[in-house]
């Protein structure tokens, strides 16, 4: 699931969805003749969930009943993901190796005597390899410092890849984001192509320099993960969104020690789609340690999935013309969608008050047949209820094409030093596991709380989304238990304006803010902000980085 830009749910929902999607069968054959070659890898795990179903409850064993009978064809969907080829370069190819176990070995005393590591967390195991990377030999953003190399997490087999551009504008003072698109299972390479990075790719599969980058006025990282996805690799696999932030907290750990000159900069976790998971979970595992070098200042999630008990119920709006565009379903199908809620809410509750993944596997799967593929299957593009799905094969953009067409050269992975063979913008193995594992319907809106306490919270939609459209985002915004619940949600919206003087006073969306917490709403806008709106995104981008509001 590719969502284009950070994220989305279209791979969960295709990884239960009618044969149209051809996402998980697909590729069933060829992961047949894989699994033979691994079947050693294989079986311990298949083994495991056999043992853990005798265990169900009445509850979870009924729901898979249920939805097994209503999808027959579930069970033939492999569920775990092979490793990727590829060649590791030795430390000599790197400019320098940074050794978490070093880093952990660094003690400090405080005035009162007391002694601590001067980084908490469990770093003996990562490395961070980095090296510097020639503009001029790839043709983006030349002029800009840009750094590129991997996370190892040595005990487990684990490869993440980054590439770090320089801000534009003033290194030494701007602020420093890391960049997430989601998926899960996305590349972040799309975001940095397709949407907020200093260049895209032509249909000659050349760069073009992007004018409204995000690295205009801040540094940004652009980090490929869980680990199979994009240039990132692995022999084992990550599966969940918590796992997911221990990696992450290990790279801003290293890289912040790696360059010092970046860490005392204010920093920001930017991300789009399933990003409305891992962000919520990141920021807390980041905040959880006391002594760190990573200097958090607020998130922002772009069209997120976050709470689906509250955002599951407006697809049927935006689906039928209630979001400010045009309905894209008749009469017949939003009354089936309607029918279909209250038991899509009902399974989703009880993922929520069990939080296991056999009660929460089939919540994914019912929901997403019941209320997203009906309008899956009329060919309208998830991402934009504006128009048609031209190119299925890209997730609908023929752009994401271009993206993996260029990062496939192989110039363009020696100049980055990538490791794999060859790069796919979306693993959708990743997606199936994810979803597999229960990770899709889980409260992660409840983290929320905890960050609004020490962070602002930015959260924005392009208000021609499907997937995570603008409607769930407000209603689940104005949801969320936190003391400033009461006075948030019930406030009227206010215009957006660009403030910058060749533009000033044009209106490019409305927002509502109390506190730490922000929701905005684009116009015109799809999944990919940044991609359908550039002027518009680096306007609030920028807003938000200065004030942390508006």
């Amino acid at each position: 699931m590719r969502l284009l830009p950070a994220t989305l749910l279209v791979g969960a929902a295709s990884a239960a969805a009618p044969p149209m999607q051809q996402v998980m069968g697909g590729h069933y054959e060829a992961f047949e003749a894989l699994a033979k070659e691994h079947a050693d890898t294989l079986s311990k795990p298949l083994q495991k969930l056999q043992e853990e179903f005798k265990t169900l409850s009445d509850e979870a064993r009924g729901m898979w009943e249920d939805v097994s009978n209503l999808f027959p064809n579930m069970d033939h969907f492999p569920m775990l993901s092979l490793p990727k080829k590829h060649t590791r370069r030795p430390d000599s190819h790197w400019d320098s190796v940074v050794r978490g176990a070093d880093v952990q070995s660094v003690w400090v005393e405080d005035t009162d005597g007391t002694k601590h590591r001067e980084i908490d967390g469990k770093l003996e195991a990562y490395d961070l390899r980095v090296k510097k990377v020639d503009p001029s030999a790839l043709g983006v953003d030349p002029g800009v410092k840009q750094y590129s190399g991997y996370l190892d997490d040595n005990e487990n087999d684990k490869h993440l890849f980054y590439w770090f551009f320089e801000s534009r504008n003033d290194p030494e003072n701007d602020p420093v984001v890391l960049w997430l698109n989601g998926g899960p299972g996305c590349s972040s390479m799309t975001g940095l192509f397709m949407e907020l990075g200093p260049s895209s790719i032509n249909k000659k599969i050349k760069t073009v320099y992007n004018d409204f980058a995000w690295n205009s006025n801040a540094s940004v990282i652009f980090l490929d993960q869980p680990v199979n996805v994009g240039y990132s690799y692995s022999g084992s696999t990550v599966s969940d969104t918590v796992a997911a932030g221990k990696d992450v907290y290990a790279l801003l750990s290293l890289f912040f020690r790696e360059f010092p000159e970046y860490a005392k900069q204010d920093f920001h976790i930017a991300g789009e789609s399933y990003a409305g998971h891992y962000i919520p979970a990141f920021a807390s595992e980041i905040l959880s340690h006391k002594n760190r070098n990573i200097n958090l200042k607020s998130v922002l999630i772009g069209n997120g999935l976050t709470d689906g008990l509250t955002q599951y119920e407006y697809y049927r709006p935006m689906a039928c013309g209630d979001g400010g565009y045009p309905a894209v379903l008749d009469e017949s199908a939003c009354r089936s969608m309607d029918n279909a809620l209250p038991r899509c809410l009902s399974m989703i509750e009880s993922c929520y008050n069990s939080e296991s993944a056999w009660i929460c596997v089939p919540a994914s799967i019912y929901c997403n047949n019941a209320l997203l593929a009906p309008y899956q299957q009329t060919g309208q593009n998830v991402y934009d209820v504006r128009g048609k799905c031209e190119d299925s094969a890209n997730l609908c953009y023929s752009g994401m094409g271009y993206v993996s067409e260029y990062l496939n050269q192989e110039s363009v992975r020696e100049a980055l030093g990538a490791e794999v063979d060859g790069f796919e913008s979306c693993n959708f193995d990743i997606n199936r596991n994810f979803l597999f594992h229960g990770d899709w319907m889980k409260p992660f809106h409840r983290l929320v709380p905890g960050l609004l306490e020490q962070i602002p919270v930015l959260i924005y939609a392009g208000d021609a989304d499907f997937i995570c459209n603008w409607l769930g985002n407000k209603a689940w915004t104005e949801a969320l238990e936190w003391p400033g619940q009461e006075e948030y949600a019930p406030l009227e919206m206010s215009d957006l304006l660009i403030e910058e003087q060749e533009h000033k006073g044009k209106k490019i969306g409305e927002y509502k803010s109390h506190g730490n917490f922000t929701f905005v709403r684009i116009f015109g806008g799809g999944h990919m902000v940044p991609m359908d709106q550039p002027e518009s995104s680096l306007e609030f981008f920028n807003r938000w980085l200065a004030d942390k509001s508006f």
